[in-house]
């Protein structure tokens, strides 16, 4: 039996944080996305995630900063509006509360695609008051932004840079159930 899953916007974050001149950290969000997850009830592994984030949306709090960051010296927002992941695999999921488990698929930002892989927790499900059901899971990652042509950078007279390669990222889903059918 498959399940398809809504990743509810309203309740899911898309956050980020990196180093700013190598000792503070600076945080942002993307406001904007869409996802589904196809459950795959008999063998979890065999589910699927797919995520499209509105590249504009990031928001650091910071306007200027924003700015900048949707600029070509960044993410190129005009030639390059989403980021999107797609899941090639699942790796350890049982679809019992508190399972940690791996989703690796393919991230595209700023037009280059690099498999990277989510270390993911499942955090339940259960009957929201309208009827509806609803499922949890938190993800992780960390990668270099260098590696998606993401270059930009300004040395630093103390030595170091202004901006760290490091990118953590960092995702709170729910989702709601919209389909069962016969897998």
């Amino acid at each position: 039996m498959a399940e398809t899953w809504e990743i509810d916007p309203a309740h899911t974050t898309i956050q980020f944080a990196v180093k700013h001149m190598m000792f503070t950290t600076v945080r942002g969000r993307f406001k904007s996305f869409s996802g589904s997850i196809e459950a795959d009830v008999r063998n979890p592994n065999n589910s699927r995630v797919t995520v499209e984030i509105d590249a504009a949306s990031i928001d650091t709090g910071v306007g200027d900063r924003d700015a900048h960051l949707k600029s070509a010296d960044f993410l190129d927002v005009e030639h390059h509006p989403k980021i999107t992941f797609r899941s090639k695999r699942v790796e350890g999921a049982a679809a019992k509360e508190h399972d940690r488990f791996k989703v690796t698929g393919d991230l595209t930002i700023h037009g280059k695609t690099i498999e990277v892989t989510l270390d993911a927790e499942y955090e339940g499900r259960g009957k929201d008051p309208w009827g509806g059901e609803r499922a949890g899971a938190h993800a992780r990652t960390e990668i270099d932004r260098r590696q998606w042509g993401l270059q930009w950078n300004q040395a630093l007279e103390t030595g170091g840079v202004l901006v760290g390669n490091s990118v953590k990222i960092e995702l709170e889903v729910q989702a709601v159930k919209k389909a069962s059918v016969p897998a």
